[in-house]
């Protein structure tokens, strides 16, 4: 297949990657690429059902900072309507020729469950790619199977995101999924204090990693443990003011 040359453009601390019709990005922290969509208009799952949001996604980063400019929102707008193409799944295929590790959704989730088959499609058609994929969507019985085809995918780990900012765990045994164990959470940034005696928590799990990104200037720099199927648990510290707020509420509340 032949090509349009591709542009690339920094704004505001994202590498924004266009050609014809795919939007892929480069944030900063990552140093790899990945496919997004606005936050929260893509995340059903983030809301309960009264419509509040879950803990998790109160403080959101990407309603924040840079994913606030119109021009790093953009992209994230096209691709809602993008992917509905019949030709998105061999132009992403195309694009991740000379890519070896990928983000889905750095902002947003898989919402409609056509766009999680063709992620699918898209995992399976390049095994050369290490393939992460954090969601909330499991939460849907419906999108179960194609999560599930997803992870036994050599190539690919799929990520359940908790809603909890105290380190708690998803209860796996609540959900329609046989094959997934892997997952992530947020702790509060003050660990020692809050997870020394939390049984739920991954203070207690031998099989999960605190993301060290904080200590890092916010950055991964060569670690990719996020991509790595033998952790069972990921769990991110939290960071910025909206989150920090939500914590200190959530800390209240139960105190």
């Amino acid at each position: 297949m032949v090509r349009a040359p591709r542009f690339i453009l920094i704004i505001s601390g994202s590498q924004i990657l266009g050609d014809t019709m795919i939007r892929i990005s480069k944030t900063s922290k990552l140093g790899c690429h990945s496919w997004s969509l606005e936050a929260l208009n893509t995340c059903p799952a983030a809301r309960k059902q009264d419509g509040s949001l879950v803990d998790a996604c109160k403080g959101c980063y990407a309603r924040g900072g840079n994913y606030r400019f119109p021009n790093v929102k953009a992209p994230r707008i096209h691709n809602k309507e993008d992917w509905k193409r019949d030709d998105w799944v061999d132009d992403m295929v195309a694009e991740l020729d000379n890519h070896r590790y990928f983000r889905w959704f750095d902002s947003g989730d898989m919402y409609h469950i056509k766009l999680a088959e063709k992620i699918y499609q898209v995992m399976e058609r390049t095994q050369w790619v290490k393939h992460w994929l954090p969601t909330r969507q499991y939460k849907f019985s419906k999108f179960a199977d194609v999560i599930e085809r997803m992870n036994k995918l050599d190539n690919v780990i799929v990520r359940l995101s908790s809603d909890s900012v105290q380190g708690k765990k998803v209860n796996f045994s609540t959900f329609r999924l046989n094959s997934i164990k892997t997952s992530s959470t947020i702790l509060p940034k003050d660990i020692d204090a809050v997870f020394s005696s939390d049984h739920d928590g991954v203070r207690q799990d031998k099989n999960a990693v605190i993301c060290r990104a904080y200590e890092n200037e916010g950055k991964c720099g060569s670690c990719r443990e996020c991509w790595n199927k033998s952790v069972e648990t990921i769990a991110y510290v939290a960071h910025g003011r909206s989150m920090a707020k939500v914590i200190n509420d959530n800390l209240i509340a139960v105190g």
